[in-house]
């Protein structure tokens, strides 16, 4: 079974080749996507026998490992390894990364940071990735504990059943979601990160707030009716108890009252449209997923 290993860069002419010839010991191939990088990464990494899919601008995260995905669908790659360029992730771990791939006891394996004590993390960045992950969990059968982890494994069943298309950091919990909803195993093993410093170029609260609303519109796809139909129920919940208020306020004093009455029609008239939400986009995804398997 052929080991494939992916790896987005941009910019990082300095860790790219120290990366490339540490992983060339222990893995069959290595697909380098330069996402625009205006220095020599995609020189150094051709140079040292690495396969390079050229971005002619940066374009994020994502796309860098959308094309990840659809090299290796096109080599056919047994095992995809996705890793960062900076050297934050221990290459050595690569074999305990993919053991429940290889073993066939998953289709997809994380590297989390939070399997074991954590003392790298950053406390902003480790309190984000956990809010990311319990709202990701919330829509897989399986849970996870690391929705942010970029050291991964896939087989090859992943690779022909999805295509990522978020650009951004959304793509992590896009593609859990979507492999969930295919029924795909998902299985975690402990690994640790190593940061040198702040890595990251991004305003945290920013970054953060993309990943989270990229997780909530790609959950709202998944699964409308559990993201539109619980709101739309608890909506419906209060406005029937301020309808019954309304009533029994009327009923008493002879006239309604303005605010419970506004707040009895507004809180229906939004369960209302949450439902009617859920129930338009169920039947929009289910005639799109009907014609893909045609």
């Amino acid at each position: 079974m052929k080991v494939t290993v992916g790896i987005p860069a941009y910019n990082e002419e300095k860790n790219i080749a120290k990366i490339i010839v540490e992983l060339k010991k222990t893995v069959d191939q290595i697909i380098v996507c330069d996402d625009g990088s205006t220095d020599s990464t995609s020189a150094i990494a051709e140079s040292l026998g690495a396969t390079v899919v050229k971005h002619t601008k940066n374009s994020g995260y994502g796309m860098a490992i959308r094309s990840i995905f659809l090299k290796g669908k096109e080599i056919n790659a047994d095992i995809l390894v996705t890793l960062d360029a900076d050297g934050q992730h221990k290459i050595e771990d690569i074999g305990n990364i993919i053991k429940p791939v290889a073993d066939g006891q998953a289709d997809i394996s994380i590297g989390s940071r939070f399997l074991k004590e954590d003392s790298n993390t950053p406390g902003y960045r480790k309190l984000g990735v956990k809010i990311i992950t319990k709202v990701t969990n919330s829509s897989l059968s399986e849970k996870i504990t690391d929705a942010q982890s970029g050291f991964r494994a896939y087989n090859n069943k992943v690779l022909q059943s999805l295509t990522p298309s978020d650009s951004g950091m959304g793509i992590s919990t896009e593609i859990l979601i979507k492999s969930s909803n295919l029924g795909l195993k998902i299985a975690e093993v402990p690994t640790e990160i190593q940061y040198a410093g702040d890595t990251s170029t991004q305003n945290p609260v920013s970054h953060g707030t993309e990943v989270l609303m990229s997780t909530l519109k790609y959950i709202s796809i998944e699964r409308p009716l559990r993201f539109y139909g619980i709101p739309s129920v608890i909506f419906f919940t209060i406005g029937l108890t301020f309808t019954f208020l309304s009533i029994q306020y009327y009923a008493e004093i002879g006239r309604l009252n303005t605010n419970i009455t506004i707040v009895a029609a507004g809180t229906l008239l939004i369960a209302i449209i949450l439902i009617v939400t859920a129930v338009l986009l169920y039947s929009l995804v289910s005639v799109v997923r009907e014609g893909k398997t045609k």
